[in-house]
This record gives C-alpha cells, sequence and structure tokens, in this order.
C-alpha cells in the first residue's frame, strides 16, 4: 500500500518542516516532539509547491473507471499560506478517475479547486491545467 511516511520540507530563508506517519494515518512533528491529531487518518502528503504529490493517493485508491473518492491528505502550505507553526494541515480532496491509469480529477475540496491532471506510465502528472506542464 502507498502510503507517506516521512516528509521534510525547508522553504529557501524561511520555515523547516520534519514529520512522519506510521503509514496508519498517525503523524508526529520531528521538531517540536509532539504528535499530531489534526492529522489522524491522513494517508498522502500533498505538497502544494509540486504536483509529484497526486501520484500517492492515485496509486494507492486503484480507481476503476468513473470511480471516485474522497480522501484527507497531509496539505504541506505553501509560504504565503502559513498560519502559526509550519506544519500540514489535513485538507480534504477527491479523486475521480477519467480513464484508468491516463486521467483523474483532483479536487482540493477544502479551496474549492478542480483539475483534470494526466498522467504517464509511473503515475506522475504530465499536465496540471494553468499551473504545470512537463516539457
Amino acid at each position: 500500500m502507498f502510503a507517506t511516511h516521512e516528509v521534510k520540507v525547508s522553504y529557501v530563508g524561511g520555515e523547516q518542516m520534519h514529520v512522519t506517519s506510521d503509514g496508519k494515518g498517525n503523524w508526529f512533528d520531528c521538531i517540536a516532539k509532539r504528535e499530531l491529531p489534526s492529522l489522524a487518518g491522513c494517508f498522502d502528503v500533498d505538497i502544494g509547491i509540486t504536483p509529484a504529490t497526486n501520484m500517492l493517493p492515485i496509486k494507492r485508491l486503484k480507481l476503476a473507471e468513473g470511480e471516485a473518492r474522497e480522501i484527507s491528505a497531509a496539505y504541506v502550505p505553501l509560504p504565503s499560506q502559513i498560519e502559526g507553526d509550519f506544519l500540514p494541515r489535513s485538507a480534504p480532496q477527491r479523486y475521480t478517475c477519467l480513464i484508468p491509469d491516463r486521467r483523474y480529477r483532483y479536487e482540493g475540496l477544502f479551496r474549492n479547486f478542480s483539475a483534470e491532471l494526466e498522467i504517464d506510465d509511473a503515475g506522475l502528472v504530465i499536465d496540471y491545467p494553468d499551473t504545470f506542464r512537463r516539457v
């Protein structure tokens, strides 16, 4: 099963984060040495600055054509979105399989955002409309 176990993020000249997960939805802040119950049930990380992390739930969920599933991901905020401690926050999302292993709809329910994602054979995003395009 695909599940995130460790996340380290450092923004240049700014905040640093180091969290771990047991792969069962329980998270720990390695810097402040504390559990993160607000992330309970999150299996995937969503790093806002890259589409690479969309691969994690796509691979883990193994959705059939037309199937959709709502999840909560540990969302790592962009520098402009950090409020208080630099930690992930639980973010409700929905993935829908449009074409198996090729095209998925991602919905960031926590921010009213939707995009159709084209992926390659490894599950990595090729095209994230208006945001990223692999060249």
